[in-house]
């Protein structure tokens, strides 16, 4: 029998909703800040509105469902789901009054994807947009790529027993620090100081590359909120093509790969174990499929021959790659070209790359490195078991941040959520071949969806059909909470509706 919600369980949930969003105006803050600063009037109206809709709603629902109980588990599952529902709808209301959207689901989808660090895009004119617009689509992303409910619990929640759930049901299951609140604030810690030597690392390039000082700050802050959050966000249409540097690329690459990074391998390098960074399962999955891909990609297009000379090849093959693993999104070659020049082995190369994504616990999507580097210990102890002597115990272990011996539950845990992602990467792609498109256009555009990295090849487009819109913004959703939290949504829903 389900059993129907009482309202002390109704209450919980909005209060600590209403929470989050009032971190999610207090946020806007920043970009009406930017636009008083340049400005930029009609822009700051749009944000002073987008405030107090975000303000009346938070502190309203607190009002209204005041409660002294604390969270369970299903409470905490379902703030973090639902919460990130309607952050997006009040988030979307800068884009929407903005004029550079054709309608309100294209920015609902813009806001998805900057707060699931996907990069994907449906606003227009992006080369023209106000500076106010564009410091929120990064700050999107790079708020969301820590988790909007780290935000809450960083300045906004009181050291509440129920907020671990809240964390974890946001995709992360990480402690730090003893204390869950404590833990995000280390994220903010650790995520500021990178955000602080990235910005000026490639505020220097920018002045360099003949930039105004003024601009090359903001540029070289957005493109590294971009890369760290692994958001794949730029100020401008040809994202970071447009800066035609191989000096800001690398750059880019160093800070793309450290943000898809475990928090907890950031922690433990932050404290001193420098020795991590070489034994931890992630960081050895990582380089193994990093490597094979891009060995991959760059012989099927060596043998094409698509780029004049081994340098050009080499960077635009890494490049894109690590974008593509570490889901960022950022691209230095034009999205048609991946389908005229790539061609269909570059294109499922790429796929792969983005499919198996990044580290758990980081601003990245996708299955993750861990997953992949449980399921290959756990087919290599099943060889060990069937070489082996019937008598024999057969045992085998990982690395991550200390020794865990593997068992059957930790190689269900992960082949569950492998196959959850592989589902919903084919659903997706058969949406988009229903509508036309090619099949292997349609795999890359979904996977790039739902791993939330951001590359396209051209098919995401304002003029696609709604229903895909839709289905990549569940997808996006779906990739950033790892589904479990959106699940608990669904039977939270239905236990109202049919439960007794």
């Amino acid at each position: 029998m389900i059993v129907r919600p009482r309202l002390e369980d109704h209450l919980v949930i909005g209060k600590y909703t209403g929470k989050v969003i009032v971190g999610v105006g207090l946020l806007m803050v920043i970009p009406l800040l930017v636009s008083l600063g340049f400005g930029e009037w009609d822009t700051a109206v749009d944000f002073v509105i987008s405030i107090s809709a975000c303000l009346i709603f938070g502190f309203g629902t607190q009002l209204f469902c005041r409660t002294e109980k604390d969270m369970n588990w299903s409470h905490g599952l379902v703030v973090a789901s639902g919460a990130w529902v309607w952050a997006t709808a009040l988030g979307a209301l800068p884009h929407y009054l903005s004029g550079h959207a054709s309608s309100y689901l294209d920015t609902l989808f813009d806001v998805m994807s900057g707060y699931t660090t996907t990069g994907l895009y449906l606003l227009q004119d992006i080369d023209h947009i106000a500076n106010g617009l564009n410091m929120w689509r990064h700050l999107l992303t790079y708020a969301g790529g820590q988790g909007i409910v780290v935000i809450a619990l960083t300045f906004l929640f009181k050291g509440t027993s129920g907020a671990y759930k809240v964390y974890v049901g946001e995709g992360k299951d990480e402690k730090l620090l003893p204390n869950v609140v404590h833990t995000a604030r280390a994220i903010w810690l650790v995520s500021l100081t990178w955000l602080v030597v990235g910005t000026a690392a490639l505020t220097a390039t920018g002045i360099w590359l003949g930039q105004m000082p003024i601009r090359a700050f903001f540029h070289a802050m957005w493109v590294f909120m971009g890369a760290w959050s692994t958001g794949g966000f730029a100020p401008q249409s040809y994202n970071t093509f447009w800066f035609h540097s191989l000096t800001y690329e690398t750059i880019c690459i160093v800070i793309m790969i450290a943000g898809s990074f475990n928090f907890a391998l950031h922690w433990a390098m932050w404290t001193g174990n420098l020795k991590e960074i070489r034994r931890n399962v992630e960081t050895i999955s990582m380089f193994v499929t990093l490597s094979v891909t891009t060995l991959a990609a760059t012989f099927w297009l060596a043998k094409a021959n698509v780029y004049p000379d081994a340098m050009s090849l080499l960077r635009k093959v890494f490049y894109q790659i690590v974008s593509g693993h570490t889901t960022t999104g950022f691209s230095t070659v034009y999205a048609k070209a991946f389908v005229t020049q790539w061609g269909p082995i570059g294109l499922v190369v790429t796929t792969i790359a983005m499919a198996i994504g990044a580290s758990a616990c980081s601003t990245g999507g996708g299955i993750k490195g861990i997953r992949m580097g449980i399921m290959s210990k756990a087919f290599l102890q099943d060889i060990r078991r069937m070489v082996s002597p019937e008598s024999a115990l057969v045992s085998q272990k990982y690395h991550h941040i200390r020794d865990v011996w593997l068992d059957d539950g930790l190689v269900r845990g992960a082949m569950t959520i492998t196959v959850a992602y592989v589902t919903i990467y084919a659903v997706a792609t058969i949406v988009g071949v229903l509508y036309g498109f090619p099949l292997d256009q349609a795999a890359f555009e979904a996977v790039s969806a739902a791993s939330n990295t951001g590359l396209s090849c051209g098919v995401t487009a304002p003029t696609i059909p709604a229903l895909m819109k839709v289905t990549y913004i569940a997808s996006m959703w779906l990739g950033r909470l790892e589904f479990m939290s959106v699940f608990a949504l669904g039977g939270y829903l239905w236990s109202v509706v049919r439960g007794r």
